[in-house]
């Protein structure tokens, strides 16, 4: 190959500033959920493949519960996909405690060569989009992406203690309790694949950080929802599209303040979101029925959405292209007590349905408008 040609390649493969699309697209082969009882109780209660009712999973502290989340969910995800730990070539995880310890205790045992990832909330695209690069590029023949989180361990490091009985404000989400993972193989394994894959991973779009200078940490809606912006504004440019190539747009955790301040500086900009924006803060909880205020939020609400929800609809080709969003809010209770800001960043991963010569893909379970 030439200069010119290995150029042209390249090319190809970088869209735009931000953006990169898979010549050959990875699959999605597997996916697991393990959420807790309160996301049980709400509107996707039915598809997740596990409930914990006891959200300590008979631990004896919240911390060794969201790294207990973790295994389960990782080696249900393994199992599902019909893979050892030892078929696993890298492990991309992470969650918002301090030094990632929820993944580092959660996930040692699987002795699974592992890249610890934070982008707070955002972190499920951030681990979907290494591992697709990886399995892309031929650096692995699968990987693993997980996140996780658990309203305890994020009010105890965050905000207050759950004993102290603080009041929560209209703006502010719940942290959701679970975790998600799927497997990512990439084309020269694929051969091998006896199953419907879930999705292929065609492209994806890195975030930047996007600082308003929001300084409540009560409204990380609102605080995101810039980077969200900025996200999917850079995708649509990358990849010459717009909301109309796209059955949903689907952003993490922005909640209902969030979302409305994403569907304003979109529509500024000539896009119209209208029917096509779904955000899984919203889905996961019952605003009538459950006393979660603006929405969910946490590394595992767009986690367990996506693997319980959005890649089984699209698998089922109820949708055939989905631009998957998950937004993080970059703060610490270090920064938070310094005065600083709280910046956003938000990762795009575009999910495709495979076409395959089975005929009628699997359906029916998820029957959610």
């Amino acid at each position: 190959m030439n200069m010119q040609e290995k150029t042209k390649n390249k090319g190809n493969i970088q869209q735009g500033k931000a953006s990169i699309a898979f010549p050959c697209s990875p699959w999605i082969t597997a996916a697991a959920s393990v959420a807790g009882k309160k996301e049980g109780e709400g509107p996707l209660g039915q598809l997740f493949d596990v409930v914990e009712m006891d959200e300590r999973m008979g631990k004896e502290s919240w911390e060794a519960a969201e790294s207990a989340f973790q295994k389960k969910t990782a080696e249900l995800a393994l199992k599902k996909a019909g893979r050892t730990p030892e078929e696993i070539r890298y492990l991309f995880a992470g969650d918002l405690l301090g030094q990632l310890i929820a993944t580092s205790f959660g996930l040692m045992e699987l002795e699974i060569p592992l890249f610890g990832l934070y982008g707070a909330c955002s972190t499920m695209g951030e681990a979907l989009s290494l591992a697709a690069m990886s399995a892309a590029a031929g650096y692995a023949d699968r990987c693993l992406a997980l996140a996780s989180s658990h309203f305890a361990t994020a009010e105890k490091q965050f905000r207050f203690p759950l004993g102290y009985g603080s009041q929560r404000p209209s703006s502010a989400s719940w942290t959701a309790c679970g975790c998600g993972a799927a497997v990512v193989e990439g084309s020269q394994v694929q051969a091998d694949a006896e199953r419907v894959p879930l999705a292929s991973v065609t492209g994806i779009t890195t975030g930047k950080i996007v600082d308003f200078g929001l300084k409540d940490s009560m409204n990380m809606g609102a605080a995101m929802a810039p980077a969200a912006f900025h996200t999917i504004w850079q995708h649509f440019k990358d990849f010459d599209r717009s909301e109309k190539d796209y059955d949903k747009i689907i952003t993490g955790d922005l909640g209902t303040v969030g979302q409305a301040i994403l569907l304003d500086l979109l529509k500024e900009q000539g896009y119209d979101l209208t029917g096509i924006h779904m955000d899984c803060g919203i889905e996961l909880y019952d605003s009538e029925k459950q006393d979660t205020h603006a929405g969910g939020s946490g590394c595992g609400c767009s986690a367990i959405t996506l693997c319980a929800y959005i890649l089984p609809r699209i698998q089922e080709g109820a949708w055939k292209r989905v631009l998957f969003v998950p937004t993080g809010a970059l703060l610490s209770t270090v920064s938070f007590n310094e005065g600083q800001s709280v910046p956003g960043i938000a990762h795009g991963v575009v999910l495709e349905h495979v076409e395959t010569g089975s005929g009628k893909q699997n359906g029916g379970k998820y029957g959610i408008s």
